[in-house]
Order: C-alpha cells, then structure tokens, then sequence
C-alpha cells in the first residue's frame, strides 16, 4: 500500500500505523514529518516548533516516508505572519488545495518506482491524479472521505444561508466554485472501495450519481480517559463547552441560542478559531468566554472543567472532538449530521438531537442541570465507552478491508 495525505491528523495516524504494523505499507507521503527527538529539533525556534510538533503523530521508520515541505511550511509561515488573505484563493499554489494538489502530483509521478505495490490510499482533495496513474498500473484505489459528499454541505449551506443569513458569512461551502467540486467527483469515479467514519457520512452519498463500494469505519477515542467525576454542585450553574470551527456548518447559532433560552442555569465556554465574517458571531464571542486556540492537552484540561459539551452540527464526517469529550468524562449534546450516532448511545452518554433544534438543546441542558445524579451517571458511562471506542478497533478494520480487497492472506 502506499499512502499519502499532506498533514497526517489522528485518523491518518491509525491508517498508516495500522498498515505499518502488518507489513502491508509500502510508503507513506506527507509533507512534514516532525522527530522530535532528532537532532535539529533542539535548535527550531519555539514559534516554529509549536507548528511542527503537530505533525508527529506520524513516527515511521526513515526509508517509509517520503516528504514534500515547502509548500506546506510556506503556507504556515504566511498564515502565522497574518497573511492568511493572500492565499485564501484555493487556486493559490501556497493554499491548503494548493498542497493538497501538489503531493497528490508528486505521489502520482513517483508510482513506478514500486512495482510490489498492489494500492494507493489517498483522501479527498488529494487522491485525483495518483488515482488516475493508479488505473494505468492496475492498483487498487482506496478514498479515504472524511467527511459528508459535498453536494449535501452545499445543500444544507443553500439552507442555512436563507434559515440564518446574518451566519452566511461563515458558511464556505458556499465559495466552492462548481470546478472543484468536480474534481471531487472525478475522484470518486475513479476509487474503488471508499471508506467513510460514519453512517452519516455514507447518507450523503446517495446524491453522488454513481455506485461504490462504501465501509464504514469510525474513529476511535483517545487512550487517556480521565477519571471518574464527583457529583457537581447543583447550586453553581452547568458548565457548557464547544470545541471547534465557528462557522454556520457546525451549527453555531443554534447553539448559541439553546444558551440564551437556558438563561443563569448554564455557562458557555468556546473554542475555536472564527470562519469568515459575521458581526453576530463576534457579539456572541463577546458575551461568552471565547478562547481561538488551545493546544490539544489543554483542551482536554477545559473538558475535564467542564459539565456539558455541545456539538449542533449541521455537516461532518464524524466529530473527532466528540471521542475526545466522552474520554474526558463529558456527556455529549450533538445531532445525526456530527456522525454520533456511529459512537453515542442516545441517553446513556449523550443525547443526539435534530439539526437546527435548539429548544431540544435547551431542554437536554436543563435537565442535567436539575438533576446531577443523571449528570453523574452519563459521565461515568461516557468514560467507559470511550474505553470501548480504542483505535485499535478501527486499525483492525482498516487492515480488514484492505486485506479483503485485495485478496490478501
């Protein structure tokens, strides 16, 4: 197998060490592997440092990885010097789709160089022309989609547009231009089996206009689960938290809403880096304790402060954050769209609610806030189906439809 996704976030981690760990990888392409016990690490400025530790999910052997930075720490280096703007055009060589495209042309070029290889597994956005060199040389072709088809985020983003438009702002889907998104389609067309996290996800693609072999694979949950909680004091209010995007996609103004209608018996904590404009979305952030960016130990430390989290949204693959809650002892709040269903058992740990019902959210809130005996017990059972969620669960399924694509032993 060869693998290639530029950043090489949790989910690529269990693809690639999965594959790794049964001797069926043959090379894995990213962009930027960071070793942080290597030698030059000790002399990278903290400020670059911060940026690179992300990416050492990922710790391979040296001869199964092969990189290609430039692009991606130029792309960095602007946004962290508040030139976001200047590649904010995904047609931009230095844009995210910028270098997306460009180690999807690299790992396409390089395809000959492994005649023992038998498949590619690529991601959305990146899996076009390596898809296309793959059919040439008779390789197996893997789509690894993340998230929703994307004619659904249109649809729903169309809806929201008109449903909250003082959010519109916030809602990129809508900048998609119609090019792009045929591009996703040309890589759909030419995948083979197509791997999703979540039923959710697998729903969308009954608009795609093809047919395709598509597994479900969830995510798994982080192995540091905290511990169990005490009974919290139920004459201090519920300590609400959201981690993630402050865009429209992900539900937001509901979920502001469901605040307001909960009045003194609830607190909001937000974090999460704003999407696009909205004056609305900056009087919220306002009103509320609004963080934009945590490291991710420190977001787990907000999880274990906290009573509630609140995930309203509209359109996801299936929610990393949501595992990363539960694991923290954290009931969870979140809707069918967030791919919870594939992880939550409505009731026990979590409640999953309609897509733009905040009433629902409020009632759920209120609840928990009067009675914190059913507040304790969904903890506890939310640590202990983060302890069944492990990754390993999911690593073993990946090897189990490579293997049965592939007819191997």
């Amino acid at each position: 197998m060869i693998v290639s996704h530029p950043t090489g976030n949790v989910n690529v981690s269990a693809v690639v060490s999965a594959l790794n760990e049964q001797d069926l990888l043959e090379m894995f392409y990213t962009c930027i592997v960071w070793r942080p016990d290597s030698r030059i690490a000790r002399f990278v400025p903290a400020a670059l440092r911060s940026m690179l530790e992300r990416r050492a999910k990922i710790q391979l052997r040296p001869d199964l990885v092969r990189t290609r930075p430039s692009r991606e720490l130029l792309r960095n280096l602007m946004v962290r010097a508040g030139k976001k703007h200047l590649i904010a055009n995904p047609t931009h060589p230095f844009s995210i789709g910028g270098v997306y495209r460009d180690l999807d042309r690299y790992v396409a070029r390089s395809l000959r160089r492994y005649p023992n290889a038998r498949a590619v597994y690529a991601y959305e956005d990146g899996a076009l022309y390596q898809f296309r060199k793959a059919g040439e040389l008779g390789l197996h072709r893997f789509y690894d989609l993340p998230i929703g088809y994307w004619l659904a985020n249109r649809r729903i983003s169309i809806e929201e547009a008109e449903l909250q438009p003082v959010w519109k702002g916030t809602l990129n889907a809508l900048a998609d231009s119609d090019a792009k998104c045929a591009l996703k389609d040309q890589e759909l067309d030419l995948a083979d089996t197509v791997i999703v996290p979540s039923t959710f996800v697998k729903s969308t693609l009954e608009m795609y206009p093809g047919t395709k072999k598509i597994i479900v694979n969830p995510f798994g949950a982080p192995s540091n689960v905290s511990v169990a909680r005490e009974i919290t004091d139920p004459d201090k209010p519920l300590r609400v938290l959201y981690v993630g995007a402050l865009t429209q996609r992900k539900g937001i103004a509901y979920l502001f809403d469901a605040i307001e209608k909960a009045g003194k018996a609830v607190t909001l904590t937000v974090i999460g880096r704003k999407v696009g404009q909205s004056a609305v979305l900056d009087s919220y952030c306002q009103q509320h304790r609004w963080i934009s960016s945590l490291p991710h130990s420190e977001i787990l430390g907000e999880m274990r402060r906290h009573d509630v989290f609140v995930f309203p949204s509209l359109f996801e693959g299936l929610a990393l954050v949501i595992g990363e809650a539960i694991s923290q002892g954290l009931p969870v709040i979140t809707t069918p769209n967030s791919g919870g269903t594939d992880i939550l058992r409505d009731g026990v740990d979590g409640y999953i609610v309609a897509i733009r019902n905040p009433e629902a959210i409020t009632q759920r809130l209120l609840e928990l806030y009067q009675d914190r005996a059913l507040l304790k017990q969904m903890s506890d059972s939310a640590l202990e189906r983060a302890a069944e969620l492990n990754w390993q669960a999911c690593k073993d399924r990946t090897v189990a439809v490579v293997r049965e694509a592939l007819g191997a032993d």
